[in-house]
């Protein structure tokens, strides 16, 4: 087992002041590596990086009614803003369903018009400003397409036993066990390198034939289509995805970035070991301007590596940047 490998500094002035350690596997879709920093082995929650292969079973049940936005919902870790909430509600009602069937839990919106807008009323945030609430709400979809009962969380639910299944295939390994996650659904444990080559199995989906890969090839054409609802405005998914042409990337929580790159048939998963999000920013866009999907000069890139770090007179007070290994 190799230590995590030093990717990010944080310069401030002349001297590095902090860094950020991790492990990176670019891969291929028969899991072979590109290259890697760190240990790709290393074993890791994806978070909400692999939304994309929890909505998979969804379509490969022939699930009625996902549109290209659903998808891209149903991938989503989003801000809570109307563009969200209202297409979440929409979704719940042509399942014939309310809020209530939620299991995720009330969340803030990340969203500041969204916020403000409830703090005027006076009314609390719901399950459906919660970000993972286009997941579950394909969760609710595929347990009715199941018949199933409405616990869709349970890990030997029906949903959460497609789920595991399609895990599996994708990473080409055997999850060693899950945890819980925010949204009170379970995460499936894998390496870097499995991570990697699932997103690696849905960037090569175009060139096969089948149930599988179509269902493949259409959450990532939702997600490059709509990375609006990934996201939001002012975050990493949306303002990388669109600086991009067929690019998807997505971010889960403590520090797990990935990305899926269909012309060139590779995948990407990245893990910050102290689970800081702006080091996992900052290293999946070196990785995308190394692999030459993303201008290093674009302001999306620039927003994320090479950033400047401003105090509160505006003043450039350092940089974020990547260590000699990422260059």
């Amino acid at each position: 087992m190799k230590d995590p490998e030093r990717l990010i500094e944080i310069w401030r002035g002349d001297r590095v002041e902090s860094v950020h350690l991790g492990h990176i596997a670019i891969c291929r879709p028969d899991g072979s590596l590109v290259e890697s920093w760190g240990d790709p082995g290393a074993t890791i929650y994806p978070r909400s990086s692999c939304k994309m292969v929890q909505a998979l079973p969804l379509l490969e049940a022939g699930v009625p009614g996902l549109t290209s936005e659903r998808l891209a919902l149903a991938c989503a870790s989003h801000q809570g803003a109307v563009i969200h909430t209202r297409r979440v509600a929409d979704w719940l009602s042509d399942l014939g369903l309310s809020e209530a069937a939620f299991l995720c839990g009330p969340q803030e919106p990340a969203d500041r018009p969204a916020r403000t807008a409830l703090i005027r009323a006076s009314e609390p945030p719901g399950q459906i400003h919660n970000n993972c609430s286009g997941k579950h709400a394909g969760f609710l979809a595929l347990g009715q397409a199941l018949k199933a009962g409405p616990d869709y969380i349970d890990p030997d639910h029906p949903v959460q036993r497609r789920i595991l299944q399609a895990f599996e295939e994708t990473t080409g390994e055997t999850s060693p066990g899950f945890a819980i996650d925010g949204c009170s659904a379970p995460n499936y444990a894998t390496s870097v390198r499995g991570l990697a080559r699932a997103m690696a199995v849905f960037a090569e989906a175009g060139t096969r034939s089948g149930t599988g890969a179509r269902a493949q090839e259409r959450l990532v054409e939702a997600m490059v289509t709509h990375p609006d609802l990934v996201a939001g405005e002012g975050r990493a998914c949306t303002a990388l995805m669109r600086a991009m042409t067929g690019v998807a990337v997505k971010t889960g929580a403590e520090g797990v970035f990935v990305a899926i790159l269909p012309e060139q048939k590779l995948g990407v998963a990245v893990k910050i070991a102290d689970g800081a999000t702006r080091a996992s920013e900052a290293a999946i866009t070196a990785i995308l301007i190394r692999l030459g999907v993303l201008d290093q000069k674009d302001p999306a890139a620039l927003t994320y590596l090479d950033a400047p770090i401003r105090n509160r007179r505006d003043l450039v007070t350092g940089f974020v940047r990547a260590a000699e290994p990422l260059r």
